[in-house]
C-alpha cells in the first residue's frame, strides 16, 4: 500500500474509495444491524488505521490534533446543528437487541473510514495535483455521488437523490473544516453523529426534506464564512 501511496497519492485514494464502496455496499446488503457488517467495518478501520499509524502519517492526515483555530471557526456550531438532524423527527429506536449495538459500531466506524478516505486520502492528494478550489469541489461531489450505492441497499431513487444532495452539502463543510482546521477529528465526530443518530431517529419524509434544505442553506453560509479564514499556518 505504501509503495502505491508514495508513487501516486491520487490513484491510491481513488482505488481505496472504489474498493470501499464495493465492499461497504455488499456489507450493507446484510443489514445495518448485522454483526457481519460491524465486523467487516472493524477490519477495514484497523487496516486503514495501521497503514496511517505505522507509516507515520497521523500528522499528515490531521489525526493527531484538534484544530488550533476552533474559535475562529465558530467552534463548528453550524456543523453540530446539522449533525443532530436525524433526531429532528423525534426519538425512535430502529433496531432491536444487539442490532442496536452492531449498527452503532458500524456507523461510528463509517464516520472514521469515509472521512479518512474522502477528506484525508482524496482531498490531500487533490491539493498536490492542482488548485484548492478544485480539490474542495471534487472531494465534496465525489462524497455525495458515492452515496448512489444506497440504491443497492433497498433505498428508492428519490431517497437516494435526497441523500446525495445532503452528502454534497455536508461534504463541502467537512472539506472546508478539514482544510481550514488541518484536523480530521471534528469531521469524524460529526459524520459519526449523523450516521449514529439515524439509528435513534424517527423518519418523516417532510422533515427529512426540511433537513436537507436546511443543511444546504447552512452549508452555503458556513462554507462562505470558512473560505474567508486563514489557515493556522498562514496566521503564524
Amino acid at each position: 500500500m505504501m509503495k502505491l501511496f508514495k508513487k501516486n497519492e491520487l490513484l491510491f485514494a481513488i482505488l481505496c474509495i472504489v474498493v470501499y464502496v464495493i465492499v461497504c455496499g455488499n456489507l450493507r446488503n446484510m443489514g445495518d444491524d448485522s454483526p457481519y457488517m460491524a465486523i467487516g467495518l472493524i477490519i477495514i478501520s484497523i487496516i486503514l488505521f495501521l497503514f496511517v499509524k505505522m507509516n507515520g502519517l497521523m500528522g499528515y492526515f490531521g489525526l493527531d490534533r484538534w484544530p488550533s483555530n476552533s474559535k475562529e471557526m465558530l467552534y463548528f456550531i453550524p456543523m453540530w446543528i446539522i449533525s443532530t438532524g436525524n433526531l429532528w423527527d423525534g426519538i425512535y429506536v430502529n433496531y432491536k437487541g444487539l442490532g442496536i449495538l452492531y449498527s452503532v459500531i458500524s456507523f461510528v466506524l463509517i464516520g472514521f473510514i469515509e472521512e479518512l478516505l474522502f477528506r484525508g486520502f482524496l482531498f490531500k492528494a487533490l491539493l498536490k495535483e492542482g488548485s484548492t478550489t478544485r480539490g474542495i469541489i471534487i472531494s465534496a461531489l465525489t462524497f455525495g455521488m458515492g452515496h448512489i450505492v444506497n440504491i443497492l441497499t433497498g433505498h428508492t431513487g428519490i431517497e437516494t437523490i435526497i441523500q446525495m444532495l445532503f452528502a454534497v452539502a455536508i461534504g463541502f463543510i467537512y472539506t472546508f473544516v478539514y482544510y481550514k482546521g488541518e484536523s480530521l477529528i471534528p469531521d469524524i465526530i460529526s459524520h459519526a453523529m449523523i450516521d449514529t443518530f439515524s439509528v435513534f431517529g424517527w423518519e418523516n419524509p417532510v422533515t427529512d426534506k426540511i433537513y436537507v434544505i436546511a443543511s444546504i442553506i447552512i452549508s452555503i453560509g458556513y462554507c462562505y464564512y470558512l473560505s474567508r479564514l486563514k489557515n493556522p499556518a498562514e496566521s503564524d
